[in-house]
């Protein structure tokens, strides 16, 4: 579920709040490395869990509109294709997805159930809706497009939604298009025949991604100075005060990487560290840390200390 780059954003993240030196003890920040990640997982269930409660709104609200003293012959016999979305019932009877839902506590739409309404509201005010709404019955390969539309056009750009989510946890902000960007690859791959666990995919994809993400923290606090003075080095005409935090925080990285990490190829993580620079920093960031890391990786390769193993790695 979890990509590379998202790691090393938590990493840097967590690098700029740290206040200590390499001396000190980081376990608290590491831990605080940890959580933030695991965090991103309680998002991706609340988003899930979302789409069910969407679905119950809508029972509920068929069957009150049903219910009515003067109900109209529409409200008595309704279309219930959204209810019956094939989608939404695997999502629900998903066990292991309620089992995790329920183990970490996510109730949210139990209390603020405002938002399953505003969600709610959009779906049925909207044309994705009415289109769909057209007919009484749908086939599988139907249900799944509307459901991914409708997560695509009305659930993942609501504001209201995002202001809340904000709200709820900062961390998340930086998370929800990841975890988005998931869930519609999940919706876009889903069969009737999948797995009970299917939503429910694992954080890591190994155990070398969960390591990766701690030893690149750790390695980035432990060799801080000497990365500096690399860094310093290949800008004697800047004053070090003219370097962003951020910028600084990504070079030692990208540095910690060329040198503790032989198996990640080195335009793999100059990339990956301009993209990031491009995202969180100032607008020439990417540029100067291109320059830098150019710099650094040609007096690497001249002396022989750019140690990588496997084919295509430099």
């Amino acid at each position: 579920m979890l990509n590379r780059r998202h790691i090393r954003i938590k990493v840097m993240q967590t690098l700029y709040a740290f206040k200590g030196g390499e001396s000190d003890d980081f376990k608290k920040d590491e831990r605080f490395l940890l959580q933030s990640l695991d965090h991103m997982y309680d998002l991706h269930l609340l988003m899930l869990s979302l789409l069910i409660e969407v679905q119950k709104r809508a029972e509920d609200y068929q069957d009150k509109s049903q219910r009515k003293i003067l109900a109209t012959k529409e409200e008595k016999h309704p279309n219930s294709k959204f209810i019956n979305n094939q989608v939404l019932q695997l999502l629900r009877e998903d066990r292991s997805l309620q089992i995790e839902i329920e183990k970490r506590k996510i109730d949210y739409w139990y209390l603020d159930f405002e938002y399953v309404d505003i969600i709610f509201k959009s779906i049925l005010e909207s044309e994705l809706y009415k289109d769909y709404m057209k007919t009484s019955v749908s086939d599988f390969k139907e249900d799944r497009n509307f459901i991914m539309d409708v997560f695509s056009d009305i659930v993942a750009p609501n504001d209201k939604l995002y202001d809340y989510i904000e709200d709820k946890r900062l961390t998340w902000l930086d998370d929800l298009p990841v975890v988005n960007t998931g869930i519609l690859k999940l919706l876009r791959k889903v069969k009737k025949e999948n797995s009970h666990n299917y939503f429910t995919p694992k954080l890591f994809k190994d155990t070398e991604d969960r390591e990766f993400a701690t030893t690149l923290f750790k390695k980035s606090i432990l060799n801080k100075s000497k990365f500096n003075e690399e860094v310093a080095a290949k800008t004697k005409n800047w004053d070090a005060d003219r370097i962003a935090s951020l910028d600084a925080i990504l070079l030692q990285m990208a540095i910690c990487e060329f040198q503790k990490f032989p198996s990640i190829p080195v335009k793999v993580t100059i990339n990956e560290y301009i993209d990031i620079a491009k995202e969180y920093s100032t607008p020439k960031s990417s540029f100067f840390i291109n320059g830098i890391l150019d710099k650094i990786v040609k007096e690497y390769t001249e002396k022989g200390e750019l140690n990588k193993i496997g084919r295509g790695l430099m």
